[in-house]
């Protein structure tokens, strides 16, 4: 893992009767993200024990290619379907390594 490269925290709150439906959601992401140029990791994690909260830890080799992965299909075509799946607006964190 490269210093320079961008990391980003995703933390997504599904509504209580909505949680298979983000979560195949979700889950359809991964393998095509994974394959994208630029992706170094993408990972969905569900919370053991509140179902509802998933994060996405992701690292990307720089903004371009967090941009990039903006504007595919997957992402554009889930990000539509989030609205009345999610209990709250997703919580997206940048950072950087420091150490």
């Amino acid at each position: 893992m490269a210093e320079n490269t961008l990391r980003v925290i995703a933390r997504i709150k599904a509504r209580p009767n909505k949680v298979n439906e983000l979560l195949s959601i979700l889950k359809s992401l991964v393998e095509p993200t994974r394959k994208e140029s630029g992706c170094i990791q993408y990972d969905l994690l569900q919370n053991n024990e509140d179902p509802t909260d998933f994060t996405l830890i992701e690292e990307w080799q720089n903004d371009t290619a967090l941009q990039s992965h903006f504007a595919t299909e997957h992402f554009k075509g889930a990000l539509f379907k989030l609205p009345n799946l999610v209990a709250s607006e997703p919580e997206i964190q940048r950072y950087h390594l420091v150490c």
